[in-house]
């Protein structure tokens, strides 16, 4: 299957050039690779033109298409006739040698795909526990596998307050675990939602649908609003085989207090994609939620290394979560 690669980047010339040498050692390499920059000065350009890269085309974008979403779609715009999958990476991402061919290969073995995701492997450390394995409070399991669980998830369960879907898919109330919680398997999983910066979707997807400009530069959360859209038409899938590292570059990233602002804006607006009519359980759930994750951050002004940031990420969510009642954002 032919296949183009489109990888949007800003501002980070140096993970990007790691990421691209990990493509040059693929045991499938892409059709087409597209670097779609959005950065303001010529570094990145710079850094192409000393190394070169087969099949490889480089596109500077003005402000008119600079941002996450707005590069993807330029990027699709930009691809070839021929190609019958469209995969995007994060620039800062690291591949292993057979990540393309577990990848494309997935779409042969379930024919009804409308995307596949890979597999982040780096940032968590699982264990195998068997079958019915009895976990902790502190463990998450899932599918013969553990792993260690974080303080905000402990105490939603014990607030009862835990997603009630597995990983993968958001619940009536959102706030659900991410893909990053299936395990090492080697499996292929069935899902709703995967990270865009690990995402491939069949080039027809992009005949229906787009990303949506709502999520405007950095583009938080942009990939579950457009996977769950995608997955209201067709099948979604995840490879836990299709391995590669994510070393996220601080470059590139927006302040503190306007991460904060669209973690809830964002978060409220994916959740609405998902269940645009919720019961009253399900926005008291999502509220609490919200107000605990906000308390949670607050406690790492008072113990955590980085005072400063926490105090104003807090900030950030209080203002989003109190905007919620007089500019709720609008669903395109």
């Amino acid at each position: 299957m032919k296949f183009s690669l489109i990888i949007c980047t800003y501002m980070r010339p140096q993970p990007l050039l790691k990421l691209l040498q990990s493509v040059q050692g693929q045991i499938l390499y892409p059709d087409e690779i597209m670097i779609v920059d959005g950065s303001t000065n010529q570094e990145t350009e710079q850094i192409l033109r000393e190394n070169q890269f087969q099949n490889l085309d480089y596109f500077l974008v003005s402000d008119e298409n600079r941002g996450l979403t707005k590069q993807r779609n330029f990027g699709i715009g930009k691809v070839a006739a021929s190609t019958e999958i469209i995969c995007f990476l994060d620039d800062d991402t690291v591949l292993e040698p057979d990540y393309f061919i577990n990848l494309i290969r997935t779409y042969q073995l379930y024919p009804d795909a409308l995307g596949v995701g890979g597999y982040i492997s780096n940032e968590v450390k699982w264990k195998k526990a068997g079958e019915n394995y009895e976990p902790k409070i502190n463990e998450f399991y899932f599918d013969g596998w553990k792993r260690k669980d974080g303080s905000r998830f402990i105490l939603r369960k014990k607030m009862r307050l835990d997603s009630d879907c597995p990983p993968g898919y958001p619940s009536l109330y959102s706030h659900g675990r991410s893909v990053g919680f299936l395990p090492p398997s080697g499996k292929v999983y069935d899902v709703e939602m995967f990270m865009g910066g690990v995402s491939s979707f069949k080039k027809t997807v992009f005949e229906m649908l787009q990303f949506s400009t709502y999520f405007e530069g950095y583009g938080l959360y942009e990939d579950a609003d457009f996977t769950l859209r995608v997955s209201k038409i067709g099948k979604l899938y995840l490879n836990t085989s299709a391995k590669l590292g994510h070393f996220h570059a601080a470059t590139g990233r927006p302040n503190q207090y306007k991460y904060g602002k669209m973690v809830v804006r964002n978060g409220w607006y994916v959740w609405r994609v998902k269940n645009s009519k919720p019961k009253f359980k399900d926005r008291f759930k999502w509220h609490a939620i919200t107000i605990l994750l906000t308390l949670i951050r607050f406690t790492n002004c008072l113990s955590g290394s980085q005072k400063k940031e926490a105090f104003t990420e807090t900030i950030g969510r209080i203002i989003g979560w109190w905007s919620l009642i007089f500019n709720k954002p609008k669903l395109l």
